[in-house]
């Protein structure tokens, strides 16, 4: 294990869902970040737009958030929105998190954050240099149906992903996953049989680690 022991961790700037937070996300991402443990750490960061109503589980320190809207306070991926909300200002506290907390090597993204990572690999891949990252893993990932967003999609993505899908996911169907993958020029697809979280059992974990064992120092990209 010689060279495995070599370098430091990889380092992923971890974007949540829609109506979760920085928090919650950690707290949801336990099993992940055991099964990354030593190859890579995830700093998760919290989405600018607080998502107006709450919900049941809200403590007023820590509300849900979203990267953005397709209705007023409201999202749905399927969404076609002609006036979406708030995703420059989200594009802008990735790029500040990036600066403040990196160094970074890539993103995870899960749901309307595997949505929002998408678009950053799009900037990243057109040169935009305020998204220093080399790759991303997306989970329950979609692309926008907004067609202020289309320019995103427009020419294939050359930036290294791996898609998580879940063949239950009652929340960002499978196939939403899959037309997502297709945007980029080569994709890694993993899927898995769970619903909409991030899966972290034995198949997966050996998944992630092959993905991100191509970016460590010293594997010889």
């Amino acid at each position: 294990a010689g060279a495995m022991s070599e370098g430091r961790p990889l380092r992923l700037l971890a974007l949540h869902g829609y109506r979760q937070s920085e928090r919650r996300f950690r707290q949801r991402t336990g099993a992940l970040r055991k099964a990354l443990r030593g190859r890579a750490e995830l700093v998760a960061v919290s989405a600018p737009h607080t998502v107006p109503g709450g919900g049941e589980d809200d403590d007023g320190d820590d509300p849900p958030r979203g990267w953005w809207f397709s209705g007023p306070g409201t999202f749905e991926a399927g969404e076609v929105a002609a006036a979406p909300a708030g995703l420059e200002e989200s594009l802008s506290a990735v790029a500040a998190a990036l600066a403040d907390h990196g160094p970074f090597d890539g993103l995870l993204g899960f749901s309307q954050g595997a949505a929002l990572a998408a678009m950053v690999c799009a900037l990243r891949a057109r040169g935009d240099p305020r998204f220093p990252v080399a790759f991303a893993i997306l989970v329950a990932g979609f692309a926008s149906r907004a067609p202020a967003h289309g320019h995103f999609y427009r020419e294939p993505i050359a930036l290294p992903t791996l898609h998580v899908v879940g063949d239950a996911d009652a929340v960002i169907a499978a196939p939403l996953s899959r037309e997502l993958a297709q945007h980029f020029v080569e994709p890694v697809l993993l899927t898995h049989p769970g619903g909409h979280f991030v899966p972290a059992a034995a198949p997966q974990k050996k998944a992630y680690l092959d993905f991100l064992d191509r970016f460590r120092p010293g594997q010889g990209q």
